[in-house]
């Protein structure tokens, strides 16, 4: 586990210019720690076919998911952010004030003004830490990207104060019934960003494509249901994948070229892709899109044999001509397979069996990667992302993962803190389509109501987990949290050391006598903790 961060001024701070006057760029800006929050409950997919009276296998084999998960009213967006802000900062063993940044990433949108970064601000309340930057983005599954962006571009910038930022992404995916409705989900993913990141990001190395379109769309104001085009999201999907792939190799190659490289950019220089996962079949078609786009650029492709082989029937495809190709898909698919089991299938282990979370969805699938993988195995690999909101914005960017795989290490913490992943999708509870059904029905019926307080099981939440309490007449939400020790109900802001975890129970979060830097880690930790540091430029 990472340690509490404390701060002393006889120091240089690690935001601070250099004694020689020189400012220098901070090294390594990225993903320090990651925190995925999955709902407790869950529907099998495959007894949803049965429910639905679909063909057997439309969603397992056609969709590729097995199960999804989601939230009854108890829970709603502010909830389940601050549910995966503080466990973060709990198994973390974070200070409050250590935080300097933070910006929420959502299409959840259940006010529309105040923002759920406002309501995060109450689990900073007792450090005394109001100096936080930051509020919400929204572009449908985008925003988290946008947020993650605006954390990495903030450390990078002369505005940075030398505490950490937190990009927090979160979502409630539900669809009125019919064809839809089984590619919802619901989760929330907090990263904390700082410099010496295990997970770093490629500078300058991003592929962004943005355009104007109606394929995936909330209008109706009261309902929390999306008006969704499934043929054109595909396409819109598909055509961004392509163009923020060329852009990215471009930027790699004028890269490369400045650094006397001579060599073209493909598939092969990416260990791990992943990508925001609607549902797996969609992200296993990418990949092969992907190889597709590889082949269709590369100058004299070996067609006799190897990756290329018998494709040579495509080779004077017009790419934008392909989305809905059978042959085309067919083919590239045969001819990624190896890849996909290789650099992506692993990332789908959150997708298949929680659903789309939409913002969270794509970081859903990176801590799905590290979750599966030792430190040794992932230590030096480049991960390449990409991100796709409808509507439509999309970016293809790649982190690499630090060559440090030694124990204690930065990236062997963040292993550690993903690896009981399986066990808590495996410890949820599994309810019968038609209690679903009805959980989506109350949803719909009460989600906008005021003066409500919600029907939902309390006791069926996780321990920790924070939940609505009441809507009061003026729409005023009221939160608790389920104690991770007995049933007694915490009020919102009393954050303190009886709350945290097993991993943290020995540490209070000690405030900050100073709101702007944080504090250098101390020489005497408590047992079984580890300090976590900005370190030096």
């Amino acid at each position: 586990m990472l340690g509490v961060v404390h701060f002393n001024r006889s120091l240089r701070m690690p935001g601070s210019v250099p004694a020689n006057g020189e400012a220098t760029w901070p090294k390594d800006v990225g993903i320090i720690a990651l925190e995925v929050y999955i709902p407790s409950l869950y529907v099998e997919q495959s007894e949803l076919e049965q429910f639905d009276g679909v063909s057997a296998g439309k969603y397992t084999i056609g969709l590729g998911q097995a199960r999804m998960g989601f939230c009854s009213d108890r829970e709603d967006i502010n909830s389940l952010c601050m549910t995966v802000v503080q466990q973060l900062m709990e198994r973390n063993c974070l200070s409050y004030d250590s935080i300097g940044r933070l910006e929420v990433g959502t299409e959840t949108i259940i006010d529309k003004s105040k923002s759920v970064k406002s309501v995060l601000m109450q689990l900073f309340e007792e450090s005394g830490n109001t100096d936080v930057e930051g509020v919400d983005t929204t572009n449908a599954c985008y925003g988290g990207t946008a947020a993650l962006f605006n954390a990495v571009n903030w450390v990078e910038s002369s505005s940075w104060d030398g505490r950490y930022a937190l990009a927090v992404a979160g979502d409630i995916a539900v669809y009125a019934t019919g064809s839809a409705r089984p590619t919802g989900g619901a989760g929330a993913v907090a990263m904390l960003i700082g410099p010496n990141a295990p997970l770093a990001f490629d500078r300058g190395l991003r592929g962004t494509h943005m355009q104007h379109a109606y394929d995936f769309y909330k209008p109706d104001m009261v309902s929390e249901y999306p008006v969704v085009d499934g043929k054109l999201s595909i396409q819109c999907y598909l055509s961004a994948l392509d163009r923020c792939y060329s852009v990215y190799r471009n930027k790699t190659h004028a890269q490369w070229q400045r650094e006397g490289v001579d060599k073209r950019f493909s598939l092969a220089d990416f260990d791990y892709m992943i990508f925001h996962s609607p549902y797996c079949k969609l992200v296993q078609k990418s990949l092969a899109r992907l190889l597709l786009n590889d082949f269709l650029s590369h100058p004299n492709p070996n067609t006799e044999s190897g990756l290329y082989s018998g494709l040579e029937a495509f080779r004077d495809v017009k790419a934008e001509d392909t989305y809905f190709d059978r042959d085309v898909e067919k083919a590239f698919l045969k001819a990624s397979e190896e890849m996909f089991e290789q650099k992506t299938k692993g990332s789908l282990l959150v997708s298949n069996q929680n659903g789309n979370m939409y913002t969270p969805s794509v970081y859903g699938c990176l801590a799905s990667v590290i979750a599966q993988k030792t430190p040794q195995q992932l230590a030096g690999q480049r991960i390449g992302v990409f991100s796709y909101g409808s509507g439509f914005a999309a970016t293809l960017y790649s982190m690499r993962v630090t060559q440090d795989a030694t124990p204690g290490s930065a990236l062997d913490k963040m292993v550690a803190s993903l690896s009981d992943l399986q066990a808590r999708l495996d410890s949820r509870k599994k309810v019968s389509p038609a209690v679903f059904a009805d959980n989506m029905k109350l949803r719909e019926e009460t989600h906008h109501l005021a003066n409500y307080t919600p029907q939902g099981s309390v006791d069926e939440l996780f321990p920790g987990t924070w939940y609505l309490t009441h809507v009061d007449e003026k729409h005023r939400r009221q939160y608790s949290r389920r104690s991770h020790s007995d049933d007694t109900p915490l009020e919102a802001g009393l954050v303190n050391s009886t709350t945290t975890t097993t991993t943290a129970t020995t540490t209070e979060h000690i405030p900050s006598p100073a709101k702007k830097v944080p504090r250098i880690p101390a020489s005497t930790a408590g047992p079984g903790l580890v300090t976590i540091s900005n370190g030096d430029h």
